[in-house]
């Protein structure tokens, strides 16, 4: 009983570890790198997420980092179903360490993008309606209002919401809960821009200023 137990905790903190160094493959890096636009951390806002990789000029890297960005979040989710019989706290549990990845990777030093990619891939692995209902509320913000980040924490604030609309287990509606924080604390910027009114639309810059409405 001594040994399953032993072996029930090495399983999980694996699969944590694993999810957290999932999440935490800097993709926009790469992919800009690879594809000979350079460090995206000299570019706009030095953001590594896809929002940024699109103002290289190179949509086609955007797509890469964005699909790998909420890839991640999805294959973590995967591995702790696959090693852990699909047990709702370690899926979470999992879940998080790979968004933590992404906001916080060890390979630089800790900085890392805004989560929102990941914290989609995440949530349309973890708990697939609140995934795409938290899609949707994206796409329906940015169409209407044209503004990414509100967008995007538009979508945050309303996951744990849809979690408990669409009868989540617990540990789901705290992953929802515990993303949602973690995008509003990275958005802290943004969110002061809203507030006076300059946070610039989708597709337009700041006159006299570098872009800065990173997202992903």
């Amino acid at each position: 009983m001594q040994d399953l137990a032993a072996a029930t905790y090495v399983t999980l903190a694996i699969t944590i570890v694993g999810g957290y160094l999932l999440g935490s493959i800097p993709f926009g890096l790469i992919a800009t790198r690879l594809g000979g636009a350079g460090d995206i951390r000299q570019i706009g806002s030095g953001n590594i997420g896809a929002t940024n990789v699109l103002r290289s000029g190179r949509k086609d890297l955007a797509a890469i980092t964005l699909l790998g960005d909420a890839g991640k979040g999805v294959l973590a989710v995967i591995l702790a179903r696959v090693l852990t019989n699909d047990t709702a706290l370690v899926v979470a549990l999992t879940g998080g360490a790979a968004f933590l990845g992404h906001l916080f990777p060890v390979w630089l030093k800790f900085k890392g993008g805004k989560g929102v990619a990941t914290f989609y891939g995440v949530l349309l692995a973890a708990c697939w309606p609140v995934g795409v209902l938290a899609a949707i509320t994206w796409l329906a913000m940015a169409v209407f209002f044209r503004i990414s980040s509100l967008a995007a924490l538009t979508a945050a604030a309303l996951a744990a919401p849809f979690a408990l609309a669409t009868d989540q287990p617990y540990p789901m509606l705290g992953l929802a809960l515990f993303m949602a924080v973690l995008i509003f604390i990275r958005h802290r910027e943004n969110i002061a821009r809203l507030l006076k009114g300059e946070e610039p639309k989708i597709g337009k810059k700041k006159d006299g200023a570098p872009p800065v409405t990173d997202v992903p």
